[in-house]
C-alpha cells in the first residue's frame, strides 16, 4: 500500500516523465548531430555566396596634356562582405604605358600591367571604394581588365558591359566666360548613372543630365570638351569625340597682348597661410592678364639637392570651389591639389603665363654651398623634382635664388668666383631649352657682391637675371640715416655710393651681360624707421617702424592708406607719418622706372611679390602699362 497520497504521487510522477522526455530529446539530437552538421556544410556555400566580397573596377582618363595623360582606376566592393586585398590586371596597346603611379604598386610584363593594393588600401567594407592613379604616355585605353582573376564588371552582375560613348557634345549659348554643352545619352544594359564632363582632358563636373554649363572661362581662349558615361556598377565607358570651343575675346583677352618685355611676379608658397593670398587672387585682381611669368617661391636647397619647401601648401592643400581658379573644388582622392594644381588651372585659363620654380631665397640659400660641390648631381636633383610627373606640366623652368655666390647673405659662401657658372652650366645641360634664370645681387659697389662671382660668364647659360634692385637701405641700420630702399638713381646725400638700380645695371652691362638678359626689380612693399624727426631723407632714427608681419617692412596696399607718399627721391616715393618714415614705390614711380628700363634696353621687370599689391592689382597694372 502506498504511503504517498495520489496528489503527492501525481506530483512526483511529472518530473520522472519530464526527465525521460529530455533524455529522448537529447538522444534524438545526438542522433541528428552528424546530419545537422552536414546540413550546415551544405548551407555554407549559399550563405557565403550571398555574403561574398564582389569587387568591380572602373577606369577614367582624368587629364590629357598631349605628350602624356593621367589615368585613375577605382576599385569598389559591390558585395556584402569585406574585401581583403585586390590585384588588378589590364592590357595597354603597344605604345601606351605607365610612367609613374601612386597609391598602388604597379608593374608590367610587356603590355600587360598589374596593380596591387598598398597595405593600407586592401581592406574594403561593402560599398567602399579606393582609387589609385598614374601618369602615362600614348593614346591607348585599357582592355582585358581582371580584378582578383575575375571580370572587372563585378561578379554580382554577370555579363555586365560598360556604357557606350555619349554623343559628341554640341556647344551653345557661348559667351566670353561660359558655354552650354549638350550631348546624346549613352546606353548601358543596366542603366547609366551619370556623366563626367572633361575640359581639355580634365574632369570639371559630374552630372546626371545630358547638359552642362561651364562657367568661369577666360575670354578669347580655346577649349576642348568631351563626355564619359558611368553605369550603375560604376564602370566608365569610352570618352566621346571632342568638341572645340573658342570663347569670344573682350578686347583685352586673357593675355598681356603684344609685347616684347617680361613682367614677372613672385608668388610665395607660404602666402596661403597668414596672408591668405592664393593663386585665384591673381585672377580676381586682374593681374593674371598683365603678367608674363610667375616665380613660385621657394623650394629648399639641402643635402646637395633641390627639395620641396612646404609639401602641404605645394600639392596637398584642398581648395573649395569658391577658392579655386576654375570654380571646381578639389576632391580627397585627386593626385594633385594645393598651389601646384591651382597654378595648373591658372595656366589653362591664361595659357600665356609661364611658371618657374624658384629655389633658395634669403633663408634657404645656405644649402647652395654644399650643392655646388657636385653641380651635375645638384642639377639632376633639381630637374627630377621640377619635372616630377605629378606636376611637370605646371613648370616651364627653374629660377635659382642664391644669396649670394662667393659672398655673404644670411650665411656666407666661399665657393669661389666660378661656382655660379659651373652650377648653371650643369643646370642648362639638364633643363635643355626650358627656362633657367637667377635672382642676383644689385650691389654695384667696388669689390662688392657683383664682383665676387662670374656673372658675365654665367649669363650665357641663363635666360635672364632678376636683378634685386631693392633693399639697398633699411632699418637693419637702426639709427638711419633714412634712405629709399629701392632708389632708381643716385641723389645728393645717398648713404652709400652705387647703392641704386642704375649703378647695378650699368655694372652688369660693363661686365658683358646683355641688357636683354636683365630685369629691373620692384618691391611691392616699403621699408621704414621710427623715431624720425626729419621729413626729408637722411634723418636719424631709433629703430624699425612697426609692420604687419615684420618690423621695418610693410605692404604697399597698407602704406598707400596709412602713410601716403609726400615726395620722391632717387626715383622712389617716401613719406613721414608721425615719427615713422617710409619709402616705397607707387604706380607713378613704377611707370617712370618701366620707361627707364625700356630706354636701357632691358628684358623687362619683375617684382616681389603679389600679395603686397592692392586687391585690384594697381602696381601690376602700372608695370604692365609702363612696359608696353
Amino acid at each position: 500500500m502506498s504511503t504517498v497520497s495520489p496528489s503527492t504521487g501525481g506530483a512526483r510522477s511529472r518530473p520522472k516523465s519530464l526527465s525521460r522526455f529530455r533524455r529522448r530529446a537529447l538522444a534524438a539530437l545526438v542522433g541528428l548531430s552528424v546530419p545537422f552538421a552536414g546540413m550546415v556544410g551544405l548551407a555554407a556555400p549559399t550563405q557565403a555566396a550571398e555574403a561574398a566580397a564582389d569587387p568591380s573596377a572602373s577606369y577614367t582618363r582624368t587629364q590629357d596634356w598631349g605628350s602624356g595623360f593621367e589615368g585613375k582606376w577605382t576599385v569598389k566592393n559591390t558585395g556584402t562582405a569585406p574585401l581583403n586585398g585586390w590585384t588588378l590586371e589590364w592590357d595597354f596597346p603597344a605604345g601606351t604605358k605607365v610612367t609613374s603611379a601612386w597609391d598602388a604598386d604597379v608593374t608590367n610584363n610587356g603590355d600587360h600591367w598589374t596593380a596591387k593594393n598598398k597595405s593600407w588600401a586592401g581592406s574594403l567594407a561593402p560599398g567602399a571604394s579606393v582609387s589609385f592613379g598614374f601618369n602615362g604616355t600614348g593614346p591607348g585605353t585599357p582592355s582585358g581588365c581582371k580584378l582578383n582573376g575575375a571580370s572587372c564588371d563585378g561578379g554580382s552582375v554577370p555579363g555586365d558591359t560598360p556604357p557606350t560613348a555619349p554623343g559628341t557634345p554640341t556647344a551653345s549659348d557661348l559667351t566670353k566666360n561660359s558655354v552650354k554643352l549638350s550631348w546624346k545619352a549613352a546606353t548601358d544594359d543596366k542603366g547609366v548613372k551619370n556623366y563626367d564632363v572633361l575640359r581639355d582632358g580634365a574632369k570639371v563636373a559630374t552630372v546626371t543630365a545630358t547638359t552642362f554649363t561651364d562657367q568661369n572661362l577666360a575670354p578669347g581662349t580655346d577649349y576642348s570638351y568631351s563626355v564619359q558615361a558611368r553605369d550603375t556598377a560604376d564602370q566608365t565607358g569610352p570618352v566621346s569625340a571632342p568638341v572645340k570651343v573658342t570663347t569670344p575675346g573682350d578686347g583685352t583677352g586673357p593675355g598681356p597682348g603684344p609685347r616684347e618685355k617680361i613682367n614677372l611676379g613672385y608668388f610665395t608658397e607660404w602666402g596661403v597661410y597668414g596672408r591668405n593670398y592664393h593663386v585665384k587672387n591673381l585672377v580676381t585682381s586682374g593681374s593674371a592678364e598683365k603678367i608674363t611669368h610667375i616665380n613660385y617661391s621657394f623650394g629648399n636647397v639641402q643635402g646637395g639637392k633641390c627639395t620641396i619647401g612646404d609639401s602641404f601648401a605645394a600639392y596637398d592643400k584642398a581648395y573649395t570651389a569658391a577658392e579655386s581658379v576654375d570654380g571646381v573644388a578639389d576632391t580627397w582622392d585627386q593626385p594633385l591639389r594645393g598651389n601646384f594644381n591651382q597654378l595648373r588651372k591658372l595656366k589653362a585659363k591664361y595659357p600665356h603665363i609661364k611658371v618657374l620654380w624658384s629655389f633658395g631665397g634669403w633663408t634657404w640659400s645656405g644649402g647652395f654651398t654644399d650643392a655646388v660641390k657636385n653641380p651635375a648631381a645638384f642639377a639632376k636633383s633639381c630637374h627630377d623634382l621640377v619635372e616630377d610627373p605629378r606636376w611637370a606640366d605646371v613648370f616651364d623652368g627653374i629660377d635659382l635664388d642664391w644669396e649670394y655666390p662667393n659672398a655673404c647673405g644670411l650665411s656666407c659662401d666661399s665657393s669661389g668666383p666660378a661656382a655660379l657658372k659651373n652650377m648653371v652650366q650643369a643646370m642648362r645641360a639638364q633643363f635643355g631649352t626650358d627656362l633657367v634664370t637667377a635672382a642676383i645681387t644689385a650691389d654695384a659697389s667696388s669689390g662688392g657682391k657683383l664682383d665676387a662671382a662670374d656673372y658675365a660668364g654665367a649669363a650665357q647659360y641663363f635666360d635672364w637675371y632678376n636683378v634685386m634692385t631693392y633693399d639697398f637701405f633699411g632699418a637693419w641700420d637702426k639709427t638711419g640715416p633714412t634712405a629709399p630702399h629701392s632708389a632708381l638713381n643716385s641723389y645728393s646725400g645717398i648713404p652709400k655710393a652705387d647703392f641704386h638700380s642704375a649703378a647695378a645695371i650699368a655694372k652688369l652691362k660693363a661686365k658683358g651681360v646683355p641688357a636683354a638678359k636683365l630685369l629691373l626689380g620692384i618691391g611691392f612693399y616699403g621699408r621704414g624707421w621710427t623715431g624720425v624727426t626729419q621729413d626729408a631723407p637722411g634723418g636719424t632714427a631709433t629703430g624699425p617702424a612697426t609692420g604687419t608681419y615684420e618690423a621695418g617692412i610693410e605692404d604697399y596696399k597698407v602704406l598707400k592708406n596709412s602713410c601716403p607718399a609726400t615726395g620722391t627721391v632717387g626715383g622712389t616715393a617716401y613719406a613721414k607719418c608721425g615719427s615713422n618714415w617710409w619709402s616705397y614705390d607707387t604706380p607713378a614711380t613704377i611707370k617712370a622706372k618701366m620707361t627707364w628700363a625700356k630706354d636701357q634696353g632691358l628684358g623687362g621687370a619683375f617684382f616681389w611679390e603679389f600679395s603686397g599689391d592692392t586687391a585690384n592689382g594697381e602696381l601690376v597694372s602700372a608695370m604692365d602699362s609702363g612696359l608696353r
